[in-house]
């Protein structure tokens, strides 16, 4: 089974559509299966108070203005669908709430997602597990027994899901990436594990493919220089090109683990092994 490679383009599109389809241009062309965005209600993710706070931006001088900013609405969603269709690429959205979740339901989308910070949010994971469809749940900042918890959620409502290795921080430091957790979960939830990176470069994301993921999700950009939280964290077209190739390499190079004599082992053998018998 193919590694299936989630390019996440989340919100460092800055707000701006032409930025998001270049974006989706380059996951498609570097070979990604998917992209992947983010959807939250903004008055329903964050407090008043927290909204009218200030945060100097490119959009104005409140947190309020900056979240606005990053939220694309149902027409620039509605491009996107079309034209993740016209370049044969998926794409989905984690949503941070209940509103979200339920906006993303106009598109059909194949996938859904379940971000670090919701796994612990019920009301969501039912709500997602009730459209039977193929789940990304990312495990940062989580503990076995709340995976516990949302793992049963979905396997109750019958929805196929396969769970995230992932650590939540921006960017992450190599020490901190603890890969031995895929195994953790594997064995323990007896699914398909995944690993979704946060980390600059790629080296650790080359030892995840090893462990035997069966997805890979990392943030993307067009520049890492550019404005956001995530920018730093992300892989550059080039990166991400390098990545994916070899994500293509190692699925080929892990092989299936029967320890045989390769035919093209076999006429090599006759010549190394040849001194043997004129040596008897």
């Amino acid at each position: 089974m193919s590694i299936f490679f989630i390019a996440e383009i989340g919100i460092n599109h800055n707000g701006d559509l032409g930025i998001a389809k270049e974006l989706i241009k380059v996951a498609k062309d570097a070979g990604c299966d998917a992209v992947k965005f983010q959807k939250r209600t903004i008055e329903l993710v964050y407090t008043k108070e927290f909204l009218d706070s200030p945060r100097e931006s490119p959009w104005g001088k409140t947190q309020r203005a900056q979240k606005e900013a990053l939220e694309f609405g149902y027409e620039e969603y509605k491009e996107i669908d079309r034209y993740c269709k016209e370049l044969g690429i998926e794409w989905f959205a984690s949503a941070w709430d209940l509103e979200s979740q339920k906006f993303l339901r106009q598109f059909n989308l194949k996938y859904n997602k379940i971000a670090s910070p919701m796994l612990t949010y019920e009301p969501l994971l039912r709500m997602v597990a009730e459209e039977k469809k193929h789940t990304f749940i990312s495990t940062g900042m989580s503990t076995l027994e709340e995976i516990d918890r949302a793992v049963e959620i979905f396997r109750e409502a019958g929805c196929p899901f396969e769970l995230m290795h992932c650590v939540s921080t921006y960017p992450m430091e190599d020490e901190d990436a603890n890969l031995k957790c895929i195994i953790t979960l594997r064995e323990r939830y007896k699914c398909n594990v995944g690993y979704s990176g946060h980390e600059v470069g790629l080296a650790v994301s080359y030892a995840a493919i090893a462990l035997g993921i069966t997805s890979l999700e990392r943030h993307i950009t067009l520049d890492r220089a550019m404005y956001g939280s995530d920018q730093a964290a992300s892989l550059e077209p080039a990166g991400l090109r390098m990545l994916v190739g070899a994500v293509r390499k190692i699925e080929k190079a892990m092989g299936d683990g029967i320890k045989k004599v390769n035919a093209k082992e076999v006429p090599i053998s006759k010549k190394l092994r040849a001194h043997f018998f004129t040596m008897e």
